[in-house]
């Protein structure tokens, strides 16, 4: 069977799942994600084929008899291509091919696919074509076995031998080449957020298509583009997000998060998920209206730990009240999670308790402080009102006294002028200008 392309664009695609007896508490049907995302990667799903096994066939996934049954079925709906849910090994793919005599995609490689076809920036395609490349390499002897028969050998005997050599060594070195373009990006990236130490940080995370870039059009009117389908997002945006009298943060959208995300995948989007790691505080945005809203969260939450993210703030956004038939899952997830915020991105509702919560923590990051330094030290008077809210003031002859609200992460500086007395006040204490 000749394999060129890893696409499943316009094609009639069966649809085969396993269901293994920890997978049995799950909410929703087996298939529906997967379909999803076949629908997203533009194909029509003819049937569907759920296989309930104590443990995986090691050769043909969903064993021998099950294959043969699949291969009739997809002949039967005219099926031009089978969808796996689940990330299948190179020669349990061949196999199933040989079996069924149609081709086999697994979820990995659908979820390459609806990447590639949503992919916009440079640095979007890049991750996208290294993720495939890592994919592929793999897989490269049964891409070239239609080429035995020139030699009738075994395997990839032939000029296929050949072609598969040059093929691994050209893979190879672009792979290469693109983790070195790739480290440059994140290196500029990471200048670009350093650049930004002065504001406070927040990033959007959350499961794909959980309304992540509707709700960044709702804080920041940043015109992010919206679709409902998987993975829209694939390129972070930074906006400024207004906190009225507690003055900007920045908002960081990223790209969604799903069940069993290829690990490949994560390592491939790692600059695009700097956002994420490099945040002060998350929104976690959770779509209460689905019935599996409690796995979404805990699959999100496993991406966030392989990340490095699990142990930053985070303030849960149950998103999607407005369309919620049932309060199950919102109650459910409340009980696990007191302090998440209710609110409908598209309808605006709750969107002022979560600009509450967030100025909430962000206050955690402040200092009240007094400091009385001498009133010659104008580079220390410039860098107080510069840098943190002056709320009271008084000079005497020799000496200026201000109580002030200023980030943590300056006060280590307030150590380098001599003279200086500073000390820490409850943060209820509410000075009175004295000016």
């Amino acid at each position: 069977m000749k394999r060129t392309r890893l696409s499943v664009r316009r094609e009639q695609a069966l649809l085969v799942g396993v269901v293994l007896p920890a997978d049995r508490h799950r909410q929703t049907a087996p298939l529906a994600e997967l379909a999803s995302l076949a629908r997203t990667a533009r194909a029509r799903v003819v049937g569907e084929v759920v296989q309930q096994l104590k443990r995986l066939h090691s050769n043909t996934w969903i064993g021998g008899g099950k294959a043969r049954e699949v291969g009739e079925l997809a002949k039967s709906l005219d099926a031009d291509v089978i969808i796996c849910d689940g990330d299948l090994s190179p020669a349990q793919i061949r196999n199933l091919e040989e079996v069924t005599e149609t081709k086999v995609v697994d979820r990995s490689e659908l979820i390459l696919d609806i990447f590639a076809s949503h992919a916009r920036t440079k640095q979007a395609k890049l991750q996208v074509e290294l993720a495939q490349l890592e994919y592929t390499y793999p897989r490269l002897a049964r891409m070239w076995t239609h080429l035995s028969r020139y030699e009738g050998g075994i395997g990839t005997r032939g000029p296929g031998e050949m072609q598969l050599e040059t093929d691994r060594r050209l893979v190879n070195r672009r792979i290469k080449d693109l983790k070195q373009q790739l480290r440059d990006i994140d290196a500029r990236r990471r200048r670009e957020v350093a650049s930004r130490g002065e504001h406070f940080k927040v990033g959007i995370v959350g499961y794909t298509n959980a309304g992540k870039s509707t709700l960044m059009n709702a804080l920041t009117d940043a015109g992010v583009r919206v679709e409902d389908q998987l993975f829209a997002t694939l390129d972070t945006k930074t906006r400024r997000w207004d906190l009225g009298e507690h003055g900007e943060v920045l908002l960081s959208d990223t790209v969604g998060f799903i069940r069993n995300l290829p690990h490949h995948l994560i390592e491939s989007f790692k600059a695009t998920l700097e956002e994420a790691t490099l945040a002060d505080l998350l929104l976690h945005v959770v779509d209460v209206s689905r019935t599996d809203a409690i796995e979404q969260t805990q699959a999100v939450m496993e991406v966030l730990e392989e990340i490095g993210c699990r142990t930053k703030r985070i303030v849960t956004v149950f998103n999607k009240v407005d369309v919620m038939e049932d309060q199950t899952a919102l109650h459910i997830l409340s009980d696990r999670l007191p302090d998440g915020v209710a609110v409908s991105a598209l309808t605006g509702e709750g969107l002022d308790d979560l600009t509450a919560a967030v100025v909430a923590e962000r206050q955690r990051d402040f200092a009240e402080l007094s400091v009385t330094f001498p009133s010659t030290d104008g580079k220390l008077a410039a860098f107080l009102f510069a840098n943190g809210d002056v709320t009271a003031r008084r000079d005497d002859d020799l000496v200026t006294h201000m109580h002030v609200r200023l980030h943590r992460r300056f006060l280590s500086r307030l150590s380098e002028h001599p003279d200086i007395e500073v000390e820490v006040l409850d943060a209820k204490e509410e000075p009175r200008d004295e000016a």
